[in-house]
């Protein structure tokens, strides 16, 4: 078969080829676009990141397209109605960063409650001053988890040995997973009502965009604190900032952001195209929660593990191999 792999490491190349002996392959550190399309058009699989934006035009310009195996767990980035209409399969990877994604959630509650970045910056300078870093316990908190998945159970896990309350909001009700963590599931707006921490573990669609907004927002105790770690639009950036500057919310842990490709692609926006593809005002309101001291946003790096990497190219392989042989693993279309 042709295959393809976008957004490789170096490291993985080794792997893939391995695996792979008898196919033809093409490996590519870069991402697919509609600008090098053109040289993959008798291409049967491709393997794309996160990151890789997969629109119909792109799909259109791939005839031979068969399977598109995506090393993530989520796969809104890719047009899934087109490829319904292409007849192209798309498998993903459901199980690889359970711990992982959890451990980066913990990361960004712990640099909030004890001020971690701005005690960093200020013993760098050479101050020893305590002023202004006075953080929280979190053992007797609330922490409030919409979503109770994989990740989700990690999250309880461990805000269980904290000693933190726990309650849960999430469609899919496990009494045995609840007596275990020792949480209660309660109504979305009962969680966001009483937790001193709320987290996001769901996955992007439509039923989950702008899931947090500006009423639900208004729901939050005065001087909550928001996490995410899922994608950047289940959040809406622009009630997140009108309720941090209103100091309804004390702060936020953010690794995804709305626009956030966008982002890193800013001297690009000034093309018409650009610009009609994206929210202008949503990335000026990003800018304005990254200088925001009570935010802190990472890169999009919770999966970003070398144990997690290797789980995802492995699970990746056997998408790949298992297609190959009629078995379609993983799929989500």
């Amino acid at each position: 078969m042709k295959i393809a792999f976008f957004g490789l490491e170096h490291w993985e190349k080794e792997f893939v080829q391995k695996e792979f002996p008898k196919d033809q392959l093409f490996l590519d550190f870069n991402k697919l676009t509609a600008g090098n399309v053109s040289k993959f058009n008798s291409t049967e699989v491709i393997s794309i990141f996160i990151d890789n934006q997969l629109d119909k035009n792109i799909l259109n310009k791939m005839p031979k397209l068969k399977l598109i195996a995506t090393r993530s767990t989520g796969f809104d980035h890719i047009d899934s109605d087109a490829c319904r209409k292409k007849n192209i399969t798309i498998c993903n990877v459901p199980f690889y960063g359970e711990n992982t994604v959890a451990e980066h959630t913990f990361a960004l509650i712990l640099g909030l409650s004890r001020k971690i970045v701005p005690s960093v910056e200020r013993t760098r300078k050479g101050s020893f001053e305590l002023e202004g870093l006075r953080g929280f316990d979190l053992k007797g908190k609330t922490i409030g988890l919409i979503g109770c998945g994989n990740i989700g159970q990690h999250v309880a896990k461990i805000a269980q040995g904290l000693e933190m309350k726990i309650l849960v909001f999430d469609l899919v009700q496990d009494k045995k997973l609840a007596k275990k963590y020792n949480f209660r599931y309660i109504s979305l707006n009962e969680v966001l009502k009483h937790s001193d921490i709320v987290t996001l573990h769901v996955p992007y669609n439509k039923h989950t965009h702008h899931l947090i907004d500006e009423k639900k927002i208004a729901l939050f105790k005065t001087g909550a604190y928001l996490i995410n770690t899922s994608r950047g639009a289940v959040v809406d950036t622009n009630a997140l900032v009108k309720a941090l500057k209103d100091k309804k919310l004390a702060g936020a842990g953010l690794d995804v952001l709305e626009e956030e490709n966008h982002m890193c692609e800013e001297l690009s926006l000034l093309s018409k195209e650009k610009v009609e593809s994206c929210n202008l005002k949503t990335i000026l309101q990003n800018h304005l929660l990254l200088e925001m001291p009570n935010v802190l946003i990472t890169p999009h790096n919770a999966f970003n593990t070398q144990e997690a990497l290797h789980r995802i190219l492995k699970t990746t392989l056997q998408n790949i191999k298992s297609f190959r042989k009629g078995r379609k693993l993983n799929k989500v279309n």
